[in-house]
């Protein structure tokens, strides 16, 4: 088995750096719709209630929502660091086959 290396998913590792940066956008633009929502509901009927629940459920959720981006950056972070060590000690690597030859 000699010979046949260590395959690292650089580019699949940098697809999913891509895709927590968009889903933390996501999160970090979220709060900014509450407005926009809260409007759209209105007050059928005349009532707040409805309004007013949706509002609340965008309190608690704003809350749990920071929480989850904080978290998905600092898995965005490790995987950045991970494949830059990597493509480092893959650079490294080569270097050093290149100069024994």
């Amino acid at each position: 088995m000699a010979g046949e290396g260590v395959d690292i998913p650089l580019e699949s590792m940098a697809e999913l750096s891509e895709a927590l940066g968009a889903i933390i956008a996501e999160y970090e633009n979220a709060s900014s719709r509450t407005h926009a929502l809260t409007e759209a509901i209105g007050r059928p009927q005349g009532r707040g209630s409805l309004q007013s629940a949706a509002e609340d459920f965008e309190a608690k959720w704003d809350d749990k929502r920071e929480t989850q981006r904080r978290h998905l950056e600092e898995m965005k972070k490790r995987l950045d660091e991970a494949r830059e060590n990597w493509e480092e000690a893959d650079a490294e690597l080569a270097r050093s086959m290149e100069a024994s030859e």
